[in-house]
């Protein structure tokens, strides 16, 4: 088995657990709103992983950053806790805009196409 294919298996059930334990667990009211824990990286070693966390509502997006920041100790406790692995790596959460950036892309493309058909078309009927 090669090792990268054991750290990808390791890391999507790390982006599990800390998805489970932020949601069920973790109870600071600045953890509100839409968000998503939408990938983990874990180092080859186990020591550090970075937790990538997408939050929909702008406003909503540094507090909770923060709550995650300053409860990552919990967090990684209960993680320890709940996986079996050698390590508990150390969790860095970094603010994934991915998703915030797909959702706009989506709204101009809407406006787009809205404002194309209000104007009767493409220049090709007119050949």
């Amino acid at each position: 088995m090669s090792s990268y294919q054991r750290i990808d298996r390791i890391s999507e059930e790390v982006r599990r657990e800390v998805d489970a334990i932020i949601r069920e667990e973790l109870h600071d009211p600045r953890v509100t709103g839409t968000f998503s824990v939408t990938r983990a990286e874990v180092t080859g070693d186990l020591r550090y992983a970075k937790i990538y966390v997408s939050v929909l509502e702008d406003d909503l997006r540094d507090g909770l950053i923060d709550a995650l920041k300053n409860a990552k100790g919990y967090i990684r406790r209960s993680l320890g806790k709940r996986m079996i692995i050698r390590y508990t790596p150390e969790l860095i959460f970094v603010d994934d805009r991915n998703i915030a950036y797909g959702v706009h892309i989506a709204k101009v493309l809407s406006e787009a196409i809205g404002t194309e058909e209000k104007t009767g078309g493409s220049d090709d009927q007119e050949a």
